[in-house]
């Protein structure tokens, strides 16, 4: 092992050698290799179905949603606006005829897309939403994007919010060419059953209020007007552009808007949508402004950024879009409460417009915490500490108590007592990330109050269950009260979390509760392990048998619920409460990689499906897929690697970076997105499988290694502070250069450089000085 110097501050340079000369071609695509990557993860997973992603403006409480065709939704759930929605389905024709009355189920009207469309985001920092298509002969490509007048940030949560699309042809027809917008009611029901989801209800599909057509004071503008005279959409077209309104109702659920569109090649009409019906003084300003104003304005807005945020740019798109559009989302499906002033994180965009904390804290750590978005996460936690101890906990043995940290009611869904470990960790985890001294006494009397909940209910006795751990309680949607694993995992994890903060900020408690935590792990072991032989047993493929690993204590809960893989034992490895050696762990994790469920496992089936892991990822919701995290910690490199990419292309659309709750079910959500956006970052920055040191390349994926192109992971936030890391291979790949620059705010206990695995490495220059390596080597940097 090679020790070499490291300065505070001071960027560092490593160059790692081959003994082999790579040819070019070879290199340039990254180094040979069977591991798993993008492209092999890519034909594993067949592009998800049935999309939608939020078109908003940050902390707004209404959105857009945009199917994977284009359609626009505007369906608000909450507040007055309720029940004012639109669908707008958009298509072209040649000949300008509206199509017949369509009954198919389920939805789309364009056939055979299967529930895939062509999409992407443009290149402005403002989401802006392309989607493509081909019909009767035409190319057109959509763009969307949301506008809040004046440009700025949300401050009542009542401001207006415009949708402007554009409808362009990108090929040259020859002939006619007309763009039909179908106006309808929001009538497409959503379900995490990917066979029940995008369903069109056209008993429902009428626009409920009468419509008609006017001129706007812009002079080619126009305006469909209710009868109440409120604008519901208008179009910005060229001078002279024909604009018809032909309305079906009742024969049809259907009205359309026909608008010419000049058939050549960048012709294009501009509509403008305000997500409730809107006074026509306020569309006309909106209009006055017009469609390439408004992206002008909206572009600084969003490009403005925190100075610690990251920058992640790798070989493989797929990562550098999910770092960058899950900051986005996280902005979108989140709110200003009108009438409290409070911001919070909401778990979807369309069907889940409340916050299950627990997940959604993991947009916090995850993402932007974990990718330097610092004032972004402390706006998100701030509603946590301002209704700490408001909220009674799901559970009989349970009173209101001034620590307990719970979703406030008018977000709720339903409670999960590990909501409050799940909040304690994301508060106490971004403490230690910033250090930031405004926030850490703002928080440290709310983490306390935190901790002693755990401590006094911990401790309790006579409700009837296993003592020494968390009495039974509410874990998960399915309601049932019991003491839970993944109870116990979340709040082990968020008490641990906070023991390491008391301990930085030589808190006069911090080692009480360091040996709480200590006798709630060694309760919650010994009780695990004095269940898991009353288990029930299964058969793998060779005929042996084994126990099934205890969900709940001290019965072992329902092993048969789909969720006995995403909130169950699996999940402990995580939480800290075990280690992924541990017997039991290794036996979790057979059950599920070849288990009877794995030889059933039906790629296009529903979440509901017999539990397995398929590629590494959960058959039931994705994002839950806390094996990532046994392969990581036992350095397991290729189930690492394929937990990794499936969970970028399975769990996610590959075209909008958008995740899901299941496979083709509900979309809009960033359920799914936190775990990979993890994985990167641990793969190349690791400040968590050793507290105190810092490991780098430990498990860098070889396709982030090439000749062409570097790879970049700027401003990584550590508990040691932020990290700069760049890689690129040279000279034919024959070395690696590495440049390193922490700005740590702590002295780490050690900085550890691992070799990647390429074939033929023989040579480590650090810094000018040159030293052996072998695979598997590990530099240690003082």
């Amino acid at each position: 092992m090679v020790i070499s110097r490291l300065y505070r501050n001071v960027p560092f340079v490593f160059t790692i050698s081959a003994s082999f000369c790579l040819g070019m071609a070879q290199v340039a695509a990254a180094v040979a290799s069977p591991e798993p990557n993008a492209e092999a993860a890519s034909a594993w997973w067949p592009e998800m179905e049935n999309t939608w992603v939020p078109i908003g403006w940050k902390d707004h409480p209404l959105r857009f949603n945009v199917l994977y065709n284009g359609t626009l939704i505007a369906q608000p759930v909450r507040y007055p606006a309720r029940g004012q929605g639109v669908q707008l389905t958009f298509l072209t024709s040649r000949s300008g005829e509206v199509p017949a009355n369509q009954n198919t189920q389920p939805y789309p009207l364009r056939s055979c897309d299967r529930g895939v469309g062509d999409q992407g985001w443009s290149d402005n920092a403002a989401p802006v939403l392309w989607t493509r298509w081909e019909q009767d002969g035409l190319i057109v490509r959509q763009e969307v994007f949301a506008h809040m007048q004046g440009g700025g940030p949300v401050k009542t949560g009542t401001e207006p919010l415009f949708a402007w699309i554009r409808l362009a042809i990108e090929n040259s027809p020859s002939g006619d060419a007309y763009a039909l917008v179908q106006v309808n009611r929001p009538h497409l029901g959503t379900e995490m059953d990917r066979h029940k989801n995008l369903i069109a209800n056209r008993a429902a599909a009428a626009y409920p209020r009468p419509l008609r057509l006017e001129a706007a004071a812009n002079p080619s503008g126009h305006l469909l007007l209710d009868d109440a005279s409120r604008v519901r959409l208008a179009v910005a077209c060229g001078s002279g552009a024909a604009v018809a309104f032909i309305d079906q109702r009742p024969t049809t659920p259907d009205a359309y808007l026909k608008i010419a569109i000049s058939a050549v090649k960048g012709g294009h009409a501009d509509l403008l949508v305000p997500l409730v019906p809107a006074d026509r003084a306020a569309v006309d300003a909106e209009l006055a402004l017009g469609r390439d104003a408004a992206l002008k304005e909206a572009d600084p807005f969003w490009a403005a950024a925190a100075p610690t945020s990251s920058h992640v740019d790798t070989p493989e798109r797929l990562v550098n879009e999910a770092a960058r559009q899950a900051v986005r989302f996280c902005e979108v499906i989140a709110e200003r409460h009108p009438d409290t002033g409070q911001y919070a994180l909401l778990s979807g965009s369309w069907h889940y417009e409340k916050l299950w904390a627990t997940p959604t804290s993991m947009n916090i750590t995850m993402i932007l915490d974990g990718l330097g978005h610092h004032p972004a996460a402390e706006k998100y936690l701030e509603i946590f500490r301002q209704n700490q101890g408001t909220v009674v906990p799901p559970g009989k043995a349970y009173r209101k108590h001034a620590g307990y940290l719970a979703t406030p009611r008018w977000f709720t869904s339903i409670d999960w007592l590990t909501d409050h470990g799940a909040i304690l960790h994301a508060a106490a985890n971004h403490a230690l990330v910033t250090e930031d001294p405004q926030f850490i006494q703002r928080w440290t009397e709310p983490i306390v109050k935190a901790c002693e909940f755990m401590v006094d209910f911990r401790t309790s006795s006579g409700h009837g269950g296993v003592e020494g751990i968390l009495p039974a309680a509410v874990p998960t949607d399915t309601g049932v009260q019991e003491q839970s694993v993944w109870t116990d995992g979340w709040n082990y994890k968020g008490l641990t979390t906070a023991v390491r903060l008391l301990e930085r900020i030589h808190h006069p408690r911090a080692a009480e509760f360091a040996r709480e935590a200590a006798a709630y792990r060694e309760s919650f072991v010994r009780a695990i392990r004095a269940a898991a032989p009353t288990m029930p047993e299964w058969t793998d493929g060779d005929g042996r048998r084994h126990r099934f690993v205890p969900t709940a204590l001290p019965r072992g809960g329902d092993i048969q619920f789909p969720f006995y893989l995403d909130t169950g034992p699996l999940f402990l490895v995580y939480g800290g409460l075990m280690k992924a050696d541990d017997d039991l762990m290794r036996s979790a994790l057979h059950y599920f990689r070849a288990g009877p469920n794995r030889r059933t496992y039906d790629l296009a089936g529903a979440w509901h499906q017999p539990v397995s892991l398929h590629h590494e990822i959960s058959s039931c919701e994705p994002c839950y897929s806390w094996n990532v995290f046994h392969a990581w910690q036992a350095a397991d490199r290729p189930r690492f690697l394929e937990g990794l990419y499936s969970l970028l292309t399975g769990s996610m659309s590959r075209r909008t970076s958008i995740g899901c709750e299941h496979r083709g079910g509900v979309s809009g959500t960033l359920f799914s997105v936190p775990l990979p956006i993890e994985l990167a970052r641990l793969s190349v920055i690791d400040d968590q499988i050793e507290p105190g040191r810092l490991h780098l390349l430990r498990l860098v994926p070889l396709a982030w290694l090439r000749t062409d192109r570097p790879t970049t992971f700027e401003r990584i936030p550590t508990e040691l502070g932020p990290v700069t890391l760049r890689l690129q291979l040279q000279e034919n790949g024959r070395r690696l250069l590495v440049t390193f620059q922490p700005h740590f705010r702590r002295k780490p206990q050690g900085v550890l450089l691992h070799v990647p695995p390429l074939d033929g490495l023989s040579e480590i220059a650090v810094g000018g000085r040159v030293h052996a390596a072998q695979r598997g080597n590990v530099i240690a940097l003082e």
